[in-house]
C-alpha cells in the first residue's frame, strides 16, 4: 500500500517551517482506496511569495486545525505505508519535524516520484511535476495545492508503475511486508486478486518473480496454479509469498506484457519456447507463369510471411476466406487440386492458371491489394481499445510497421497528439511475435477502433 501524498508550508527558514495544507492519497496499486484532504492552522505566519504561489493566506488558516489535531489521522493513512511524493525528501523532513515537537517519531519507507521519474523516463527534459505532467498530458487541477499536486503526483505513479516493466518497485514493497511479518495464506492471496484481464506475476519470499502469466479472469487463473497437481504447479505453492497483478483491460496487452516480461525478468517456471506460437503462415510467391501464389505453409524465419496462424487449420479457414473476399483461385493456394472446386473455374473454361479471362498482371494485382491490406511494412496506426475502467482508454501504438509499445490514457488529445503519446507509451520490443500478436488480435477480434497518422 501507498500513500501518495503533497504538503505546503508557510515557508521560511530550514526546518522552522509550518505545514499550511495537506493532502494523502491511499493507493494500492490501482486505486485510491482512502484520502485525507486538509488546511492546517501553522501558528505561524506565512511568506508573503508563498501565499502568491498557493493562493493560501493567513485568514484562511484562522480556523483550521492545528497539526496536533490532524496528527492521529495522518498516522491512521500512512500506517504500514510506502509514502510517495514529488520530491519525498521535502515532504518527509516536514512531517518527521511536525511530529518531532509532538514527541513522536515518525518513521516511513519513502518513495521519490523525481528519482523514478529520472530513471524510468530519462528522456524527459526535466523532471519537475509541473512540467513532467504537461509533457505526459497528465490533466492537472489546482497547482501549488496540496490536493492538486498530490493527485497529479497519484496519476504520474501510476504511470510509473506500468514503465517499471522489471518490477523493482513493486518488489521492494513485498521486501518491506516481508520485513513487517506480513505472509498471507494462498486462499488470502486469491481472494484479493480480481476476476478481470491482465497479467499476474507469483513473487517468492525474496521478493523474487518466479512466474508471470496472463488471463482474461485473474483470480481463476491463479487459483488453477494454487490448485493444481502438476510438477511446476506445486513447486509454485511451495515457493509463493504473494502474487501482484495489473489489469490490462484487452486480452491485447496483457499477451504483449506478459511475453516482454517474461524475457526481461526471466521467471523461474516460465517455460520460454524459442519457436513462436505461430507456426504456419501464408506467403506470396511467383510460380513459373508469373502469377503471384498464396501458399499456407509451415513457418520459415528466413521468409517474409504475410499473415501467420496458430495451426494449419486456422490457416487453411482464413486462406479459403481470402480466396473468397479477394475473388483469388483456389488451384494457386493449393487449396484445390481440381479446378471444378474453385469458384473461378468453372465449365473448363480455364485451366486451373486462371489465364482463361484474367490475365497475369490483373490477378496478381487482386493478391497485391490483399498484401498491402494486411502488411505492416510502413503502417502507422494507434489501436484504441478498452482500459482498465470505465473512464479509461489503452492505446497501442504501431509507428513505420514497427510495435513500439501501449499505453493506458484518460483524455482523447494524449494519443491525437503523437508527442504526448510517445511520452507516455511503455515501449515494448517489437519482433515477429509481437507483430503475429497484434495482426491475429485485430483479425478475431472487435469493438476497437484504428487512428491513422
Amino acid at each position: 500500500m501507498y500513500a501518495i501524498l503533497d504538503i505546503e508550508t508557510t515557508g521560511g527558514q530550514f526546518n522552522e517551517e509550518g505545514i499550511t495544507e495537506i493532502a494523502i492519497y491511499k493507493f494500492d496499486g490501482h486505486e485510491i482506496v482512502d484520502q485525507f484532504i486538509s488546511l492546517v492552522n501553522p501558528e505561524i505566519p506565512i511568506q508573503p511569495f508563498v501565499v502568491k504561489l498557493t493562493g493560501i493566506n493567513n485568514a484562511m488558516l484562522q480556523s483550521a486545525p492545528k497539526f496536533f489535531e490532524v496528527a492521529k489521522r495522518i498516522i491512521e493513512m500512512t500506517n504500514d505505508c510506502v509514502l510517495v511524493a514529488h520530491n519525498a525528501d521535502f515532504d518527509y523532513r516536514i512531517l518527521r519535524t511536525e511530529f518531532r515537537r509532538l514527541g513522536y517519531d515518525f518513521n516511513q519507507q519513502t518513495l521519490c516520484t523525481v528519482e523514478l521519474s529520472k530513471k524510468l523516463m530519462p528522456e524527459q527534459p526535466s523532471h519537475s511535476l509541473g512540467k513532467l505532467v504537461r509533457a505526459l498530458g497528465i490533466p492537472m487541477a489546482d497547482r501549488h495545492r496540496a490536493s492538486g499536486d498530490a493527485m497529479a503526483t497519484v496519476k504520474l505513479f501510476k504511470m510509473l508503475l506500468d514503465k517499471d516493466l522489471e518490477k523493482e518497485i513493486v518488489k521492494d514493497l513485498i521486501k518491506t511486508e516481508i520485513q513487517k511479518g506480513i505472509a498471507p495464506k494462498l486462499q488470502d492471496i486469491i481472494e484479493n486478486l480480481p476476476s478481470r484481464t491482465g497479467t499476474y506475476y507469483i513473487h517468492n519470499e525474496a521478493g523474487k518473480i518466479i512466474f508471470i502469466g496472463k488471463s482474461r479472469n485473474i483470480k481463476k487463473r491463479v487459483n488453477q496454479h494454487f490448485t493444481g497437481i502438476t510438477r511446476s504447479a506445486i513447486k509454485i505453492q511451495a515457493e509463493v509469498f504473494t502474487v501482484t497483478y495489473e489489469e490490462t483491460g484487452t486480452e491485447l496487452i496483457a499477451l504483449l506484457k506478459e511475453t516482454e516480461e517474461i524475457k526481461i525478468n526471466k521467471p523461474l517456471y516460465n517455460r520460454m519456447s524459442r519457436k513462436s506460437n505461430y507456426s504456419w503462415a501464408i506467403y506470396a510467391e511467383k510460380d513459373a507463369d508469373g502469377y503471384l501464389n498464396l501458399k499456407l505453409q509451415k513457418s520459415d524465419g528466413r521468409k517474409k510471411e504475410v499473415l501467420s496462424y496458430v495451426n494449419a487449420l486456422e490457416g487453411k479457414n482464413a486462406l479459403l476466406q481470402i480466396t473468397s473476399e479477394f475473388n483469388l483461385c483456389q488451384k494457386l493456394t493449393g487449396l484445390s487440386q481440381s479446378k471444378t472446386n474453385c469458384p473461378q473455374h468453372t465449365n473448363n473454361e480455364c485451366d486451373g492458371a486462371c489465364v482463361g479471362k484474367i490475365s497475369v498482371s490483373e490477378y496478381n494485382q487482386r493478391v497485391q491489394v490483399f498484401i498491402d491490406k494486411n502488411s505492416f511494412d510502413n503502417t502507422n496506426i494507434v489501436i484504441i481499445d478498452k482500459g482498465r475502467n470505465i473512464n479509461e482508454r489503452s492505446a497501442v501504438l504501431v509507428e513505420n510497421g514497427i510495435y513500439k509499445g501501449y499505453t493506458f490514457y484518460d483524455l482523447n488529445y494524449q494519443v491525437h497528439n503523437i508527442a504526448i503519446l510517445k511520452n507516455i507509451i511503455i515501449p515494448m520490443q517489437s519482433n515477429r511475435d509481437t507483430r503475429n500478436m497484434i495482426q491475429g488480435y485485430l483479425r478475431k477480434n472487435k469493438g476497437f477502433k484504428i487512428i491513422k497518422f
